[in-house]
Formats: structure tokens, sequence, C-alpha cells
């Protein structure tokens, strides 16, 4: 018996009830799975997109296509990292989510998973990034763990900052430097131009996320760019898909990337419009 079959009341408002994850799951596996995000698989996908673009991007420069070495690792490295952030980001949320209707039922708040459940979780998937990291030149691993600070500081921006969306811009875009940095061991203007087209980008699909939960988190103290912005949300996600836009194109230019890159970042500009 599956964890979504047995028990649809176990999956989150934010969660599809058709997930293949959720309908393999067995129920003891299930919070564990939420904890990580496994069922919702868009996060690491967009986690892993500037990687990927940024891989791309270094076999452009090279006159070639990308290293399916390098997509591979960073794929793993996505959806471990993504997991791990997830679940340390629950750890330290879990007083704040009970407050939110659309998170209290994730499995911390609602007492599924206790904290040190929930740590040792991290603490393995953690693992499973060190280990593809290792994979990579010097250079790269140290650009990696840099990344660190940013993933630890993410949690508690909402708490004191209104951008906090901007801090996950930093986090979620770092993968534009570690694709280019695994093929060349070094950075340059073309991923620092990624790395600011994700950057822009993130903070405003974040912000139109983030919407749905305006109004719980005025009330238990969530800061937010939703919360920042108000009616002027979507003139300001517009700039910021518009910097976006520009940003990638610039990085293309830069390494000449051809017809097939340009045609790409067309679909990526009608698709953002």
């Amino acid at each position: 018996m599956t964890g979504a079959g047995a028990n649809p009341a176990q999956a989150l408002p934010d969660a599809s009830a058709k997930s293949l994850v959720l309908r393999l799951t067995p129920d003891c596996a299930l919070p564990f799975v939420q904890l990580a995000r496994l069922d919702r698989p868009i996060g690491w996908q967009l986690l892993l997109a500037p990687t990927w673009q940024s891989v791309a991007l270094a076999g452009l420069a090279q006159g070639h296509g990308p290293n399916l070495w390098h997509l591979a690792l960073t794929l793993i490295g996505a959806v471990a990292m993504r997991g791990a952030g997830c679940a340390y980001n629950d750890v330290l949320d879990r007083d704040l989510d009970a407050g939110v209707e659309r998170t209290r039922g994730r499995p911390l708040p609602s007492g599924r998973v206790g904290v040190r459940a929930a740590l040792a979780l991290v603490a393995g998937l953690s693992l499973l990034g060190a280990l593809v990291l290792l994979q990579f030149n010097v250079f790269t691993i140290l650009v990696s763990l840099a990344s660190l600070i940013v993933v630890a500081v993410y949690p508690l921006a909402k708490r004191v900052v209104s951008w906090p969306q901007a801090v996950l811009g930093l986090a979620f875009s770092w993968g534009a430097l570690v694709g280019w940095s695994a093929t060349f061991a070094s950075l340059s203007w073309p991923p620092i131009l990624l790395y600011g087209s994700a950057f822009a980008w993130t903070i405003g699909y974040d912000t139109i996320y983030a919407l749905q939960d305006a109004r719980d988190d005025a009330i238990v103290g969530i800061r937010s760019t939703a919360r920042l912005f108000g009616s002027h949300a979507r003139t300001a996600v517009a700039i910021l898909y518009a910097l976006s836009a520009a940003a990638a194109l610039g990085a293309i230019g830069l390494v000449d990337g051809g017809a097939l890159a340009y045609l790409g970042w067309a679909a990526f500009a009608a698709l953002s419009a």
C-alpha cells in the first residue's frame, strides 16, 4: 500500500495527488520524501536550470556541446542539495510553518517527523552532495562550498528583511557559477552575467509564489517581496524578468553562442513575457 493511496490527507496542499513519487512511497517514508520535496521536483529543476545553462555555456565557449558527465553529476547534486536545503529550512521554520495554512501540514509542524530525524536526513543528503562535489576540480569545490553561507542564511532572512527572495536568488543561482568553473576552473563575465540572469529570474518567480501566503505571512511576521511590492507586484516581476532576459542575452553574446543558443534565449524571453 502506498503512502498517498493509503492516506490522501497526508498529501500537502501544494503537492500533486497524482505524483508518481507519492503513489510509490510507503507510508513510513512519506514524511521524509515530503521533507526533501522529492514529490515536488519543480524545486530541484529550478535549482538545476542555471547549472545546466552554465555547463552548456561553457561548451559553447569551447565550440562544442555540453559536458554530459557534468550534466549527470549536477543533476544528482541538485536533487540532493535541494532536499537537504528544504529539510534544513523546515527545521528552522517549524514554528512559523505551524501558523501558515499552506505549510502547517508539513512533517515537522504536524509532528510526523522529529527534529533529530530531519537533521539526520539533512546530513545524509549533504553527504551525497559532497560525494558529487568531490568529482570536480578544486576551484569548483571552493566555489560550491561558498554557497553554503547563503544557504544557511536564507531561512533566517524572511525574519529580518523584506527581500528574502533575493537571498534565495543568490543561493538558487549559484549553479551558474559552478557549471562554468567545472570546465575552466575559473570564472569570467559569461557565467557572472548568467548568474545575474538567474538571480533576477528567481526573485521574480518566488515573488509570484509568495503571493499565495501574503495574508498569513503578515500575521506571523514573515517578510517577502510579495508583501513589499504589494499592488505593484506585477510590474516588479515584469522588470525582473526583463533584466533576467537581458543578462542572459549578454552571456550568450560573450561566447558567440550561435543560432541555436539565441533561439533558446528567444523562447525563454517569450515565456517570461
